[in-house]
C-alpha cells in the first residue's frame, strides 16, 4: 500500500505537490470515488483516476535527447508548436513521457525524459543539488569580476542564484563574444540567461552540456537514446545522496 499522491507522481502524470492539490481539489478517484483525503492509501489492485484518466503501470523508461533549437520542452502545446516528445514519437516511442525539467525554445542540450514521475521530482528538486552544466555564448568580454559575480550567487527580480561553478572558456575580441561554462544546481525559468544578463553580458546562444553525468556526445540534434539500467541507478544514488558522488565517474571537459 501506497499514498495515493506517491502513486499519482510516480506515473508521471504530475508531480507530487500537485497531485496533492488535485486531490484536495476533488479531481481524482479512486474505485471510481471521489478522494480528498491526502493519507489516502491504495495498492496495485485499485483504479486511480486523475482528472477522468485512469492511471495505468506502464513499465518506467528512460531517455535522454539532444534537443534542437526551435522546439518546446513540453509534451504538448496550445499553439501547435514543435514539442520534443515529437522527436520520440516519430521512433516509435509510445510511452507516456515528460521532460525533466525545461529547455528554453531557443536552447539546445542535454533534455531527459521519463515516465518515472519519482525520479524527475527529485532530479528536479534543488536541495538535491543535480548538476547542469551550460555553455553560455554571451555579448561582450567577460573580465574575471563578472566570473567572481556569477560564481558568488546573483540577486535576480525575487531570489538570489546559488553559488555556481564558473569557468571562462575563451573570448572573441573581433566579435566581442565570450565563452564560458557555468554549473548551477537550480532551474528557475530563463534562469543562466537572467544571471548573465544581470552581469551585462546577454546570452547569444546557450546549450547544456550535461544534466548530472549524462552528456548528449554521439547525439545530432533532435536524436536521442535509452538511458541505460546502471546510470538509472546512478541518478537515484545522486538524487537520494546515498553514497558520496566523487564515487561516480564524470566525463570531463
Amino acid at each position: 500500500m501506497e499514498r495515493l499522491q506517491k502513486v499519482i507522481a510516480r506515473s508521471g502524470v504530475t508531480s507530487r505537490r500537485k497531485a496533492e492539490a488535485l486531490i484536495l481539489a476533488g479531481k481524482v478517484k479512486v474505485n471510481s470515488k471521489v478522494v480528498t483525503e491526502l493519507g489516502t492509501k491504495v495498492s496495485s489492485k485499485d483504479t486511480v483516476e486523475v482528472e477522468g484518466i485512469i492511471i495505468e503501470n506502464e513499465p518506467k523508461v528512460y531517455y535522454i535527447i539532444n534537443k534542437p533549437a526551435g522546439c518546446i520542452s513540453a509534451v504538448s502545446d496550445d499553439l501547435n508548436r514543435r514539442v520534443v516528445v515529437d522527436y520520440l514519437r516519430k521512433k516509435g516511442v509510445t510511452e507516456r513521457i515528460f521532460p525533466v525539467g525545461r529547455l528554453d525554445y531557443d536552447t539546445t542540450g542535454a533534455l531527459i525524459l521519463t515516465n518515472d514521475g519519482e525520479l524527475a521530482n527529485l532530479l528536479m528538486h534543488p536541495k538535491n543539488e543535480i548538476d547542469k552544466v551550460y555553455l553560455v555564448r554571451c555579448q561582450g568580454i567577460v573580465n574575471s569580476d563578472v566570473i567572481r559575480k556569477l560564481r558568488s550567487g546573483i540577486k535576480l527580480a525575487n531570489y538570489i542564484t546559488q553559488k555556481a561553478q564558473v569557468d571562462l572558456i575563451s573570448i572573441d575580441k573581433k566579435n566581442k563574444s565570450s565563452q564560458v561554462r557555468i554549473t548551477i544546481h537550480e532551474g528557475k525559468y530563463h534562469q543562466v540567461k537572467l544571471m548573465f544578463e544581470a552581469v551585462g553580458h546577454p546570452v547569444k546562444k546557450l546549450r547544456r552540456e550535461r544534466y548530472a553525468f549524462l552528456d548528449v556526445h554521439g547525439l545530432k540534434p533532435g536524436e536521442f537514446r535509452r538511458i541505460k539500467i546502471h546510470e538509472v541507478k546512478q541518478l537515484f544514488v545522486l538524487a537520494t545522496h546515498k553514497v558520496p558522488k566523487r564515487n561516480y565517474k564524470i566525463r570531463r571537459y
